[in-house]
């Protein structure tokens, strides 16, 4: 839908169901990692490959491109579809730099839960977010006695292709984000909070991807989204990808005499990655959980540097861990997984999140911005052209592509 130059994005992936051999490769066409033969770890992603596999996540991203300098949006993410705020969700906060100004982060760690929508979105419209979120949740049936809310805002500086000055997202905007959260595939690339963000040079976004554990492993999913706006020096299954192409941090102290943009040698900016788990949780292991998410990170090439702001937050969304008003005024008795069975978890979670960023990149499309600033898309051309000079890549991922 369009209004008046921005538009609100529901949910929705497109899908290119090709072999990576067969599949025709332009500047212009985009595909997840996946449909490239790119399949991070040894665990099967969920049917959409993205955290609304967890049930009842839901996502939805409202996109702001407005004139020649305006690139932004806002991405909603609600654990599940009830009332946030009377049944809370267990959670924690991982903070691998905490150059960032993630709203509502304190009263997390104290009290290890979540009781709003979880909005990421540029720097300054934390604020406006933090707005959008009061009203949503005071609007609800069944709030109309609270007093206190503690909104849980992320972001990412997108100030390179959009003139965040302008501070063009309002509250209404936000709100429709809200709003526009659905269950089923989700969007990724350059929509939402990933309208305006850049990623080890190339054009970053949001992405996302999920896993589930096998039957013997008690069968939980874990799904994990992302806004990539972070440098450093981008390597894909452990291919120095960054390296070949020519775009790294340090590249213009290590070869003074480089021609590459400034954007593609600074490693600053920020990451966001939130992890869902169906599985009963405490906050204390949601903390360990949301920490592996940063070995993801550091498996993409990612520098965490020190202006960078590197969060996680995860989150349950199993009912019999939710924090009811019941719950939170009695004693009660509550089942959740021992610290000996959260190995396989910490696991998904660091597949899930590689292939997120991965699919953040893959995704994303070329965008000029603010001052003609113009920002490429990862050429997946490129990439595959330097996977495929590495035989090891080559037979494990064509191989797991055909389903052997």
């Amino acid at each position: 839908m369009k209004l008046q130059g921005f538009h609100i994005t529901r949910n929705h992936k497109f899908l290119l169901m090709s072999h990576p051999r067969s599949f025709k490769r332009t500047m212009t066409t985009r595909a997840r990692a996946r449909e490239l033969g790119i399949i991070p770890g040894i665990l099967s992603p969920g049917p959409l490959n993205a955290i609304t596999d967890v049930h009842d996540v839901r996502v939805g991203h409202f996109t702001l491109i407005e004139g020649d300098d305006i690139r932004t949006g806002v991405t909603a993410v609600l654990p599940h579809g009830g009332n946030l705020f009377q049944e809370k969700t267990p959670a924690g906060l991982a903070v691998g730099n905490g150059f960032g100004k993630m709203m509502g982060s304190t009263q997390l760690q104290e009290l290890g839960e979540i009781e709003t929508p979880i909005i990421l979105t540029n720097t300054l419209a934390v604020p406006r977010a933090a707005d959008a979120i009061l009203d949503w949740t005071l609007a609800q049936s069944g709030n109309e006695g609270v007093r206190s809310i503690n909104p849980v805002v992320g972001e990412t500086n997108d100030g390179v292709l959009n003139n965040i000055r302008r501070r063009a997202l309002t509250p209404e905007m936000i709100y429709q984000a809200i709003a526009a959260t659905a269950t089923g595939p989700v969007s990724e690339g350059s929509v939402g909070a990933g309208t305006g963000t850049i990623a080890f040079g190339w054009k970053g976004g949001i992405g996302t991807s999920s896993r589930i554990l096998p039957a013997n492993l008690g069968g939980f999913t874990v799904g994990v989204l992302v806004q990539s706006n972070f440098g450093g020096v981008l390597q894909i299954l452990g291919v120095p990808v960054g390296q070949k192409s020519g775009r790294y941090y340090l590249k213009d102290k290590l070869e003074p005499d480089n021609t590459s943009t400034s954007f593609s040698n600074r490693a600053d900016g920020s990451i966001m990655m939130l992890v869902a788990t169906d599985a009963p949780l405490s906050d204390r292991n949601l903390t360990r959980l949301a920490w592996r998410a940063m070995a993801g990170l550091a498996r993409t090439g990612a520098s965490m540097s020190n202006g960078s702001g590197d969060y996680a937050i995860a989150f349950s969304t199993a009912e019999t861990v939710r924090r009811t008003k019941e719950r939170r005024e009695s004693l009660c008795t509550i089942a959740e997984l021992p610290n000996n069975l959260m190995s396989p978890l910490f696991q998904a979670v660091i597949e899930a999140t590689e292939e997120a960023i991965y699919n953040s990149l893959c995704m994303a499309t070329a965008m000029t911005g603010y001052q003609g600033c113009h920002v490429e898309a990862l050429p997946l051309d490129l990439v595959m052209s330097f996977m495929r000079e590495y035989q090891p890549w080559r037979s494990i991922a064509s191989l797991k592509a055909e389903g052997r």
